[in-house]
């Protein structure tokens, strides 16, 4: 098996609340758009983020948890700069996205904030200067 990740999915609960944050509020565009069932966005040259509507999600996966508490993942944006950071944080709370916490020097050298999504999905806005976190930046 190829070590690599092609596809990343997130169950929705209101696929025309995502549609209208990710692609009218952040600007980015659709893959594939399917009204009621999935939204597709490529999110990197070999990677998609697949926003689909939960019930299509429970009835081929499985029955999704509730409850208390955040999901426990996250996904990452990285940035060149400490004002891109800022600056995205800001556009997402313009978005009404749940600011969950302001960009901040990191121990480990980074500078990073989050916001959650319609659904709670918490996005990390980073700066990360090692190797590894230049290596992601277009």
């Amino acid at each position: 098996m190829d070590q690599r990740v092609s596809f990343i999915t997130l169950a929705v609960a209101d696929l025309d609340q995502t549609r209208a944050f990710y692609l009218d509020g952040l600007g980015w565009e659709p893959e594939l758009f399917v009204p009621g069932e999935v939204l597709m966005i490529r999110v990197g040259e070999r990677l998609i983020l697949s926003l689909w509507d939960e019930r299509g999600f429970e009835a081929e996966v499985g029955p999704i948890r509730r409850g208390d508490g955040v999901v426990p993942v996250t996904l990452a944006h990285n940035v060149a700069t400490e004002a891109e950071v800022d600056a995205v944080l800001e556009l997402a709370a313009t978005l009404g996205a749940d600011p969950v916490a302001r960009g901040e020097r990191r121990d480990w050298g980074g500078y990073t904030g989050y916001f959650a999504d319609p659904d709670g999905f918490r996005w990390e806005i980073a700066v990360n200067p090692d190797e590894i976190g230049q290596s992601v930046l277009p």
